[in-house]
């Protein structure tokens, strides 16, 4: 039987964290009222996260990067105006510049109460947001064939999206340093290698059955089958301040898909690397974004990360024109112009320290900055 051509459809779930406007410091507990009004006005395209700072949003099953994009606009419009009327604002970032982590609350629900109770001591530290695409692949064995080729990109996905250079006001050195707390929880990284779809199934099965995980919710690999929706969630990046940063990194991840979706229905396929490989490219990723560059495993050298870029454009424009993204894959060279959040955050707080602010303030300027850029261009 022929397989189905996947529909390559897009959605993207956002992370957000609420700091008090006064203070820039993130809310210990999230207001009351606050949430029901947000689920209200967005029609179940928003949530509570794990911890009370926290909030998620989801766009629709969307055709183009740029009718999800147009959601995410509305969505955190709607919920910058409705934290402004209760004192607080919003930022897109993957770490908050100065937050303890210790004071934080978690959300009072049965799935994230257990989840604290499972992961004990490192699940208290998990004051982080995330990015994840979704991109419709309806055929099961298609979407593990696929899901095997794609983590050799996860690296240069990451290096576009980074936005977290500090931890409990300090400077980490890291570009992404969401991921060194991440990484200490189980099932995360990385993922493995299925032959099949059935073989991954089984490998499911034997932690359900098990008890240890209810269901392929709690499996938090880099990329995933999700378990909700017939796609392919690539997980590994921070969320992004600015969103045209965000459909650039959506518009990437899409074409991707299809370019490694392309070669199969050609009798070709991306070639696989182990993942001791892709790791070290990951580690380059999250050390230093696009400023050191990725090994090419094909050349056996590093090359600088703006020409790998140029190379992936020109690889995926056909892609991009045929899933009407071309634009928002081209905005990909402008954060390499501009920076990530997380080196323009390093140079605001740079700016401030120069011109007089002490180390607390220098930090609450990097908060300012960041609740301005969540909102622009919204």
């Amino acid at each position: 039987m022929p397989v189905p051509d996947p529909s390559l459809t897009i959605g993207i779930e956002e992370e957000y964290l609420l700091v008090d406007a006064e203070t820039l410091d993130l809310v210990e507990e999230a207001p009351p009222g606050l949430m029901e009004r947000a689920e209200k006005e967005l029609e179940g395209h928003v949530s509570p996260e794990f911890l009370q700072c926290q909030i998620e949003v989801e766009t629709s099953v969307c055709r183009t990067v740029g009718e999800a994009r147009a959601e995410l606009a509305n969505l955190r419009r709607v919920l910058a105006r409705i934290a402004q009327d209760h004192g607080l604002a919003l930022i897109a970032a993957s770490t908050h510049p100065f937050a303890d982590w210790s004071r934080m609350q978690f959300t009072q629900k049965e799935r994230y109460l257990q989840l604290a109770q499972d992961l004990a001591g490192v699940g208290r530290r998990l004051l982080i947001c995330g990015m994840h695409v979704h991109v419709g692949v309806e055929d099961e064995d298609l979407r593990i064939d696929l899901f095997n080729q794609l983590p050799y990109f996860l690296p240069h996905l990451l290096a576009l999206s980074t936005s977290s250079p500090f931890w409990q006001g300090r400077d980490m050195g890291l570009q992404s340093y969401r991921l060194t707390v991440f990484d200490t929880l189980p099932r995360t990284g990385l993922p493995p290698q299925f032959e099949s779809w059935g073989e991954y199934e089984r490998a499911v099965d034997v932690l359900v059955n098990a008890g240890i995980i209810e269901d392929a919710t709690k499996i938090w690999w880099d990329l995933r089958p999700s378990a909700r929706f017939p796609t392919l969630e690539s997980r590994i990046c921070d969320v992004c301040t600015r969103l045209d940063d965000t459909a650039a990194i959506a518009a990437m991840t899409q074409a991707l898909v299809r370019m490694l979706w392309r070669l199969r229905r050609n009798n070709q396929r991306w070639r696989r690397y182990g993942s001791f490989l892709v790791e070290e490219n990951r580690w380059r990723a999250q050390r230093y974004g696009m400023r050191e560059g990725l090994i090419d495993f094909g050349r056996g050298e590093v090359v600088p990360y703006a020409e790998l870029l140029r190379e992936l454009r020109d690889l995926l424009r056909e892609d991009a024109q045929a899933l009407g993204c071309e634009r928002e894959l081209m905005q990909a060279a402008d954060i390499l112009e501009r920076g990530t959040s997380a080196e323009r955050q390093r140079q605001v707080y740079r700016e401030a320290l120069e011109a007089g602010a002490d180390e607390r303030e220098a930090l609450r300027e990097v908060v300012r900055f960041l609740i301005a850029e969540t909102v622009a261009g919204t």
